[in-house]
């Protein structure tokens, strides 16, 4: 985790967190009758969200180092967990919980190596 600065970084969580926004998209699609208008409509802003996610997940790559950005990857699994506890009111586990420290704690011991 070098010399990539600390906006790059920053960058790279805000991007994890709109690729999580996808999972609310898809989610709200599944709760209406398949191929109806309300399902079409989220499905397409599931579409349009991966597109801005996949330009700025591109403009990242371009400034860091390949394997440091699919290190935190994993962060966009933590934000599912909390933006689905908060919009649907999901239960947090222990087992999430733990889950979401195990992913913590690999990037924390890749950032020190």
């Amino acid at each position: 985790m070098g010399k990539t600065p600390y906006r790059i970084w920053l960058a790279l969580v805000g991007v994890n967190l709109i690729y999580a926004c996808t999972s609310l998209f898809t989610k709200t699609a599944s709760g209406h009758p398949f191929l109806s208008w309300p399902y079409l409509l989220y499905l397409a802003g599931a579409v349009a969200v991966l597109g801005v996610y996949a330009v700025l997940w591109q403009q990242i790559l371009k400034r860091m180092p390949v394997s440091d950005a699919y290190m935190f990857k994993g962060t966009s699994l933590i934000f599912i967990l909390i933006l689905s506890f908060i919009f649907f009111g999901e239960a947090i586990t222990v087992t999430n919980i733990i889950g979401a420290a195990l992913i913590i704690g690999g990037i924390a011991l890749n950032a020190k190596s």
